[in-house]
């Protein structure tokens, strides 16, 4: 017999050790199909995201706090898609999904952590671009490097300390069974659905945080924004006009793809069991992240110059005779020691 929603708790006890992830589908041939596909996403989403990070840091040309904060981002969105694509990746090729609870924890928690993270950065980032158009002369003297800092301390204290909350008080719960996720990460609708004590105090805390992060890093990107097309508006020049707007198009093509993505996902509840919601958080989870950089990369003329300078370097640099002499030293090397 199924034990009652209405069983008190005993202490901090909880019967339920393992959870079962349904994950996308049930389907095997389309398990197989999507497993190359999420690789292929994933890798992608590294290479482009860390090539990102390491392009600003080796280019001197790059080091502004417009880029500094670009390459928090790509280490947001690394730290994110990693927290749940190789659990995803594992499941796709496993027959039984299951997920320890403590593990299933640290899953919500590190996703947690970065997508709010996310939402706080993106708004510094809106800050960052209003100050750039409507105060450029004194745009060095305010994002100075210590103050670009403490706005990255404050995105990542923010994410930190508002998913602990989250996570301890959702996780503190009593669970005695059912255990079956109908996703294929451990997200909290699914997981506090589970509970057989009261849910109401979680639900609040993540309202809360919702509310006071995510809407309120909106509102902070919609009021800079604001002040950004008025700043614009008062530029005589077409061409003054052009370029303060180009440098807020792919931050604008950031903020409405993930904000529009996870708007989409977690403004019904009703349908957190669907297969539209399943699709909508493969969007939002795993395809945002390989996103990102792709969008900031494409439109920016300073990341493709920095991104050919890099290159015509590394091709000398494996076009000169020493590389390959080096090169054939060290198998050389090699060899020997594997024969010994």
């Amino acid at each position: 017999m199924a034990p009652s929603r209405s069983m008190e708790e005993d202490g901090n006890h909880t019967s339920v050790a393992m959870f079962i992830l349904l994950g996308l589908s049930d389907e095997k041939e389309l398990q197989l199909i999507l497993f190359p596909v999420f690789l292929g996403i994933y890798l992608v989403t590294l290479i482009w995201n860390l090539g990102l990070i390491i392009l600003i840091r080796i280019n001197s040309n790059l080091h502004t706090p417009m880029y500094f904060f670009l390459s928090s981002l790509s280490f947001i969105d690394l730290c994110y898609s990693s927290s749940i694509s190789p659990r995803m990746l594992s499941d796709l090729l496993r027959a039984e999904k299951t997920i320890s609870f403590f593990a299933c924890a640290t899953q919500y928690f590190v996703a947690d952590w970065m997508g709010l993270a996310e939402c706080c950065l993106l708004a510094t980032m809106a800050y960052d671009r209003y100050v750039a158009i409507g105060s450029p002369l004194q745009y060095s003297a305010i994002m100075v490097p210590g103050r670009c800092w403490k706005l990255i301390a404050v995105a990542y204290g923010t994410g930190f300390l508002s998913s602990l909350v989250e996570t301890v008080s959702c996780f503190h719960a009593y669970y005695c069974g059912p255990n079956i996720i109908q996703h294929f990460f451990c997200d909290i609708p699914q997981v506090i659905s589970l509970s057989c004590s009261n849910p109401f105090i979680c639900q609040m805390i993540v309202f809360l945080v919702a509310i006071s992060v995510g809407l309120g890093s909106l509102l902070v990107i919609l009021l800079s924004y604001g002040f950004i097309a008025a700043s614009i508006l008062k530029l005589s020049s077409v061409k003054g006009s052009s370029k303060a707007f180009n440098t807020c198009a792919s931050h604008l093509a950031a903020v409405t793809l993930s904000y529009g993505t996870a708007l989409s996902v977690y403004m019904h509840p009703g349908s957190s069991h669907s297969v539209k919601h399943k699709v909508l958080s493969v969007f939002y989870l795993i395809f945002v992240p390989m996103l990102n950089p792709l969008i900031y990369s494409l439109r920016n003329k300073d990341i493709k110059e920095a991104l050919k300078m890099v290159t015509k370097t590394l091709h000398r640099y494996l076009s000169t005779n020493n590389f390959w002499t080096a090169f054939i030293i060290t198998i050389r090397k090699t060899e020997v020691r594997i024969v010994k």
